[in-house]
């Protein structure tokens, strides 16, 4: 027997026992990036994680309703590290936050959300219940309400394992970009556009020593 075939057994084994929790296929889900107007608001959902953080960006056509997530990132490294690349790309875009997640203690998640936000990160607190979060993600796909750019890679790798096993349990491994986009849909209404520039304050009036200076010539 051939890797590849031993592999695909596997697999096949494994899929018997598990069932996708978005099993949408990719044609009907991914689209090509293009430059998102600057009047769409938008927000990015945010993953912490003890050792690593996950974020997504999403954008929404307000005449389509279709929620673009954009933009994605995934590291570990130290708070200030990730600050700074989250506010890299605007600094302007709010931040979507579950303190509760993973099952902290709400005092601690709070105390996490506090250090970012000392960090330059503008984040709000939202629930990101599991079940009806799942469900209003579902929805959105399937009404072709959410569309995910090409180039977000990592998102849709973690998607085409995003899983249940056999007593329906989500599987918690390699999910932590699920975890940010269901934090994104479940705020939808947080999200923002961006700022218009601010006019320039008026110059003051020349001043000519008063309302009688005329009479200096």
């Amino acid at each position: 027997m051939t890797p590849v075939m031993a592999l695909a057994m596997a697999w096949t084994s494994v899929s018997a026992q598990h069932s996708l929790v978005y099993p949408i296929p990719e044609s009907e889900l991914v689209v090509q990036d293009f430059t998102i107007p600057d009047h769409w608001p938008r927000a990015f959902g945010l993953e912490i994680r003890w050792n690593s953080v996950a974020a997504i960006w999403g954008a929404r056509d307000p005449q389509s309703d279709v929620l673009y997530l954009f933009r994605e990132y995934s590291a570990e490294a130290e708070p200030a590290t990730h600050a700074a690349a989250l506010r890299a790309h605007a600094d302007w875009i709010p931040g979507l936050v579950d303190p509760s997640a993973n099952g902290r203690p709400q005092s601690d998640g709070y105390h996490l959300v506090r250090v970012y936000r000392t960090l330059g990160l503008r984040l709000e607190s939202v629930d990101n219940v599991l079940e009806s979060g799942i469900l209003s993600v579902w929805q959105r796909m399937r009404s072709g309400r959410l569309k995910v750019f090409a180039s977000l890679t990592k998102y849709i790798e973690e998607q085409r394992f995003y899983r249940r096993n056999e007593k329906a349990q989500i599987v918690k491994e390699h999910d932590a970009l699920q975890d940010a986009a269901r934090c994104l849909v479940s705020g939808i209404s947080r999200l923002r556009s961006k700022p218009k520039p601010t006019p320039p304050c008026p110059q003051p009036s020349p001043s000519y020593g008063g309302p009688h200076s005329w009479m200096a010539y």
